[in-house]
């Protein structure tokens, strides 16, 4: 794990607001200590959760989609470490890992012009370099008997987490997705709109539910594919739900649970699904916060969920007054998949 940008002890407290009679979440927080070897760390500490940050927006970029995706882990951190430690959750259930260090590939990502066709696949390059390095450290954690929580970039990276997810367990495996696409297009090149369509073509993911998909935001073809594969992957649209009213909240997540559970299976949150929050795909319509957050609890407390990826966010695209709400928002989420797992 060589390519880790570990975070320190002294790092932790700088960005700990500390308060007379309270506890923070960052006083608690375990890091892996300076000499130690990062791998037996993670098996022996007491934490059940390691947090791993990818600070890139290389797989949106490839997408053709707006950057600012790598900004949401450094944000989120910083919302994380000052909630309290209390009964309901505590920060020494968490290792927080610290970020992958991409530093060299986004800056050769920022000079290359994803609407031209050969800086495009200089692009999709880059994104299997991410594929391998994230699939690498989620086989990692997960063969040390530990659930990984990954704050994203791009939504690109479900391939490195379900890859990695599958290599640890010996077979494939199953994922949960809330988003308002289904990232099962073509595969023409990695970047962020096919990461489950290259993990299910590689043979790492066995059966794939999309909850809340936008139906206007589904090409013809990728339907098409779809139906086809209607015993491995299947899908509601946040229509059905919301505007017809022809399913119902609950009862779906139940039908997508029972889908999925029998192997062990990746929850997938992506931001651009919820209304307002910053990201590459903005939306105006969608779920609520406190329906993303519910559906983060429903199915991180199955004993079957594995890993806990939240991706798109992009604080930086968003209101610089109040840009620290998308971390917010994620912290929350974070909280809200430990609390299920410790429940």
């Amino acid at each position: 794990m060589e390519n880790i940008t570990l975070l320190s002890q002294s790092e932790l407290a700088k960005i700990t607001n500390h308060r007379s009679g309270e506890i923070k979440f960052g006083e608690k927080i375990i890091t892996v200590p300076k000499d130690a070897d990062v791998t037996d760390f993670i098996s022996s500490c007491d934490a059940k959760f390691v947090l791993l940050g990818i600070p890139e927006d290389i797989g949106v970029r490839a997408n053709l989609g707006r950057p600012g995706t790598a900004s949401a882990y450094e944000n989120a951190l910083k919302s994380l470490v000052n909630i309290q430690h209390n009964k309901f959750c505590k920060g020494s259930n968490l290792l927080v890992l610290g970020k992958i260090n991409l530093s060299k590939e986004m800056e050769m990502s920022k000079n290359l012009n994803a609407t031209h066709k050969d800086e495009r696949k200089m692009l999709f390059k880059l994104v299997e370099q991410l594929d391998i390095e994230v699939s690498h450290i989620i086989h990692k954690i997960c063969s040390a008997g530990k659930i990984p929580i990954i704050v994203g970039g791009g939504h690109n990276n479900a391939y490195g987490n379900i890859k990695g997810l599958a290599l640890a367990k010996g077979k494939p495996v199953n994922a949960i997705n809330f988003d308002a696409h289904t990232d099962f297009r073509i595969l023409e090149g990695r970047h962020s709109g096919n990461g489950f369509s290259y993990a299910f073509e590689d043979g790492f993911l066995k059966k794939y539910f999309v909850f809340g998909l936008h139906e206007n935001f589904v090409s013809k073809s990728v339907f098409n594919t779809l139906k086809e594969l209607t015993s491995r992957v299947k899908y509601v649209t946040y229509e059905e739900v919301e505007v017809k009213r022809e399913k119902n909240f609950e009862t779906e997540l139940e039908h997508a649970l029972n889908f999925i559970k029998n192997e062990p299976f990746g929850v997938e949150l992506d931001l651009d699904a919820i209304p307002n929050i910053p990201s590459s795909a903005m939306t105006l319509s969608g779920f609520s916060v406190d329906k993303a957050r519910h559906f983060t609890y429903f199915f991180g407390k199955h004993q079957n969920a594995s890993y806990f990826h939240i991706c798109e966010g992009a604080p930086e695209l968003g209101d610089s007054k109040n840009n620290h709400l998308t971390g917010k928002l994620i912290a929350s989420l974070i909280t809200d998949f430990m609390k299920a797992k410790m429940g």
